[in-house]
């Protein structure tokens, strides 16, 4: 019985405030907008099981005003921790934004260093002499890219295809190079789009995402209510996965600074204590070196 099973699981992290991290998963979103864009993400899987998984990301992007502003450029770092497996991810990425049938159409490319590590000294077997395990903690690096394309219609909708690893790199652990990881290439499709309300401090934001690498995949439908005020925003919303999960959203925006939370309640099985706690920290600000006008002051004696 246990020869005829499968198991699956997807390799990258599956953000639940995906909406917000675009440029992590489509470096074609790089530097929009002109504005600064910093920001913070931490995820904390199936909490109160041993060796759950927990994710750290940490990027920035900005337009490159010295090239021309249809230029953005970021980096960003991601650290995810599954049981005996370790990920870094460190990367540079850039993008070009062209006009198009009045909006925006963005390509990107991110090269990345992949390291992966395996913790052989906390594998319990019933034989410590199996080659097939290391005894050891062993590691290894390996080249990879990233891809992805985008379009978006001013402030109103945006679509958009990413690819990530698509260099399929198969990293070697160790000294010896005996134990490998390979990483098959991951399809992203992801849109949005906002609806505004009759009352113009309100809207309904909605967005959707599709991930798949071709053995297995994951849809995630999300909806959130946001009010904008003069001084601050906030919004309260809803994800849902088919077959695997659903997600409470609650976020703030205050002076460019914005703060999001989101408790993901898994469908399967394991009990609603069991979800993945996820925080997401970021700045935003203008950045046009160039707007015209932007030093002028009146004169107080001539108004």
């Amino acid at each position: 019985m246990l020869l005829a099973m499968a198991c699956s699981a997807q390799y990258d992290v599956a953000f639940s405030n995906y909406w917000a991290l675009q440029s992590f998963y489509n470096p074609a979103a790089t530097g929009l907008d002109g504005r600064l864009n910093v920001q913070g993400a931490y995820s904390m899987q199936m909490v109160g099981f041993e060796d759950a998984p927990a994710t750290m990301y940490a990027g920035a992007d900005l337009p490159v005003f010295f090239l021309n502003p249809n230029h953005g450029m970021g980096a960003g770092f991601m650290n995810d921790k599954a049981g005996i497996f370790s990920t870094q991810r460190f990367y540079l990425q850039y993008a070009y934004h062209l006009p198009l049938l009045g909006g925006r159409f963005s390509i990107g490319l991110r090269p990345v260093m992949l390291s992966q590590g395996l913790s052989g000294a906390d594998i319990d077997t019933e034989e410590s002499n199996d080659p097939a395990f290391p005894t050891s903690d062993v590691k290894g690096t390996a080249f990879d890219l990233d891809a992805g394309i985008r379009f978006s219609y001013r402030q109103t909708w945006y679509v958009g295809l990413s690819a990530m690893h698509c260099l399929s790199p198969t990293v070697s652990l160790g000294d010896d190079k005996s134990y490998q990881v390979e990483m098959a290439p991951t399809l992203y499709l992801t849109g949005g789009y906002r609806l505004p309300l009759r009352d113009r401090h309100y809207a309904i934001a909605t967005a959707a995402a599709f991930r798949t690498d071709m053995q297995d995949w994951r849809a995630d439908v999300t909806a959130r209510l946001l009010y904008e005020g003069s001084k601050h925003k906030m919004y309260g919303g809803l994800s849902y996965s088919p077959t695997r999960s659903v997600t409470v959203l609650l976020g703030i925006d205050f002076h460019g600074i914005n703060v999001g939370y989101a408790y993901e309640i898994y469908t399967g099985g394991i009990g609603a204590l069991h979800g993945t706690h996820e925080l997401v920290l970021g700045y935003q600000t203008d950045l046009n070196l160039f707007k015209k006008g932007k030093n002028k002051h009146k004169s107080v004696r001539l108004l």
